[in-house]
């Protein structure tokens, strides 16, 4: 008894610095990161719909929207939006996939993940060429590529992130355990909030 308490004494001298942080089973700390990540996002995209807001209620003097001689290619918007939306289920059937330890769905799910999501951006830009005005032309012009550019800029960065999903994917480093697959996992959380917020900014900006 008394070496055993001995020994014990000794491990206990043995650790220094402050204890281990405890983590909670109910959530992984990569996963809780772009959580909170995503959070303040939505306060930085919570900002410009403020002052989206403020030029359409309070400076609109006209009450037409968007003023004269703005129009937005609604149509065009629009398909875009489906092709988006569409993104985000092949996003889920590509984690489901994993979940499933199906790699080829897996591989498949995030190639046209990615595909979609250049897609949007390319018909973005291609919609900025073509729109007829600029970031320069009154508040509407400012407010208008701010927002959207923001976005477009959150799209890019998603597809950097299924960039890398992508690449993962084809070398055979993900699996089915929840541990093995948290690239997919955050990717996915990542990508569905940069598609819920253009649903958002689709209908503020091009429909009401």
């Amino acid at each position: 008894m008394e070496s055993a308490s001995v020994a014990v004494g000794h491990a206990e001298h043995e650790h220094h610095g402050p204890p281990e942080a405890n983590q909670s089973s109910r959530i992984d700390r990569q996963v809780l990161g772009i959580l909170i990540f995503i959070v303040s996002e939505v306060m930085l995209f919570g900002a410009f719909f403020a002052a989206y807001f403020f030029i359409r209620v309070i400076a609109n003097e006209g009450g037409v929207w968007p003023p004269e001689p703005f129009e937005l290619p609604v149509a065009v918007a629009g398909v875009n939006t489906a092709i988006l939306v569409s993104s985000s289920f092949t996003m889920h059937w590509a984690l489901e996939a994993i979940r499933r330890d199906n790699h080829t769905a897996l591989k498949a799910g995030l190639a046209v993940t990615w595909l979609l999501g250049a897609t949007f951006l390319f018909i973005q830009i291609n919609e900025y060429v073509h729109i007829g005005f600029s970031g320069r032309d009154g508040a509407f012009g400012s407010i208008f590529y701010g927002l959207t550019g923001l976005h477009g800029a959150h799209v890019f960065v998603g597809l950097l992130l299924l960039t890398f999903a992508n690449v993962r994917a084809f070398r055979g480093h993900f699996g089915p355990k929840a541990e093995d697959h948290l690239g997919v996992e955050i990717s996915g959380i990542y990508w569905h909030f940069v598609d819920v917020m253009w649903i958002i900014v689709f209908t503020a900006v091009y429909i009401l």
